[in-house]
């Protein structure tokens, strides 16, 4: 079942079984007659483009320490994902967006290394309607904007999972 694969209960650290619950084989604790949903943890990012180039930062912190990557993270409790996506944008390299200027382009499952599953939901937004100029912030060593064939031809590393999302956005 992977790295995410739970050994014990979070609620009593019983050992789980495997056990066949709504079609699916999921952890399950027979102590507290419980099964153990892996559901994935909502995070928000926003594509910044800007006539075919597109706003990358390199990654600092696991997952995917040095890998170039959408500028992205997790939603707090209480946070919606376009406020979430603003926040992070602004976090990783000091450029600020409207909620009102986003456009949702994707939304994806992303698995990389031995994190926790995520859902991704990440919005577009045009640099015309973007204020400040890239700076790394948190999580980010590097913030700038590649036109995708010359990232790719510099042979830069994409975190993993999210090549398909870049693919798409190269398309714009």
């Amino acid at each position: 079942m992977g790295s995410n694969y739970s050994t014990y209960c979070p609620t009593c650290g019983t050992v789980l079984v495997d056990k066949l619950i709504e079609g699916r084989t999921r952890r399950y604790c027979q102590e507290c007659e419980n099964p153990i949903y892996r559901n994935p943890k909502p995070c928000a990012g926003a594509l910044v483009i800007d006539e075919g180039d597109i706003l990358l930062v390199k990654r600092t912190q696991p997952p995917g320490v040095g890998t170039w990557s959408v500028p992205a993270g997790f939603l707090e409790y209480d946070e919606p994902p376009a406020p979430g996506a603003v926040r992070e944008l602004e976090e990783e390299t000091s450029v600020t967006a409207s909620e009102e200027d986003l456009e949702l382009f994707d939304t994806a499952f992303v698995t990389a290394g031995e994190r926790e599953n995520v859902l991704v939901i990440i919005y577009r937004v045009e640099r015309s309607a973007t204020k400040g100029d890239p700076e790394p912030g948190s999580d980010a060593g590097e913030a700038q904007f590649w036109e995708m064939g010359a990232f790719e031809s510099a042979d830069k590393e994409i975190e993993p999972g999210y090549e398909e999302i870049f693919q798409r956005a190269r398309r714009l």
